[in-house]
């Protein structure tokens, strides 16, 4: 039977690459994101597109009634794939106060990286299908090691214990709820197709696998979550990152 699944930040990489797969099974497909122009160049065939900034209330809320409305009440699955790096889509005025400036990165990636998902999901929760319904966090490898940086690892990784909340709250419903870690990932926006050469040979050789990961290794394991081999699966963070978090 076909599902009903959402797809936030649905236009680029790994969220497109899961749009793309969700399609492919015959499933119903909600594109969400900040720039309506990405989603309706995504050619994702039979998808919805709805533009909104999932960090504010206001966006978030109007996602999710759009969603019910598309979806006659009902969501199946929702996937979480919206983020970034805010000091690189909303950098901090330069020659500003230093303190300032730290406020408005740690602010802005706690908004594009935590909220968005938060949000989305608090106000979608109790329409979720009960049992079978699904919800996938995009996290980070920069959750469980850093970031080199401090506010995109802490903000990606306030999504786990969210995730365990969640998986307890929304278990006896027959919903799972999980975070998927991922690694270095090719063509992606977050990467940038500008990459230095001796920047990614750096990183593919810190991976034991001997490869950068594609966003279609990332949507394969969504898909696997969503599916009812995965309906006994909950509360965990599933790494897809070829062993980088172990290094060589």
């Amino acid at each position: 039977m076909a599902r009903n699944v959402m797809i936030t930040g649905g236009g680029t990489g790994i969220g497109l690459a899961a749009a793309r797969a969700f399609a492919a099974e015959g499933d119903r497909v909600l594109l969400v994101g900040r720039r309506i122009e990405v989603l309706e160049k995504a050619g994702v065939t039979g998808a919805l597109k709805y533009p909104a900034d999932l960090g504010t209330v206001e966006g978030a809320r109007g996602a999710a009634d759009f969603a019910l409305e598309a979806f006659e009440g009902t969501v199946d699955v929702i996937v979480h794939s919206a983020g970034g790096f805010g000091g690189r889509s909303d950098p901090a005025p330069e020659g500003g106060d230093p303190l300032e400036a730290v406020a408005h990165q740690w602010n802005t990636d706690f908004r594009i990286n935590t909220l968005t998902s938060v949000l989305l999901t608090e106000a979608l929760r109790e329409h979720l299908t009960s049992p079978g319904g699904r919800i996938v966090f995009v996290s980070s490898i920069a959750a469980l090691r850093g970031s080199n940086q401090g506010s995109y690892g802490a903000s990606k990784a306030a999504l786990h214990p969210y995730t365990y909340d969640l998986a307890k709250q929304l278990g006896p419903r027959g919903i799972t709820v999980n975070a998927i870690a991922p690694g270095y990932i090719e063509d992606t926006e977050f990467f940038g197709p500008s990459m230095p050469e001796a920047d990614h040979r750096r990183r593919v050789e810190a991976i034991p696998t001997g490869r950068a990961g594609t966003p279609e290794d990332i949507a394969a394991t969504v898909l696997w979550l969503a599916s009812p081999g995965g309906g006994h699966v909950t509360g965990q963070i599933v790494q897809v990152n070829g062993g980088e978090l172990l290094g060589r």
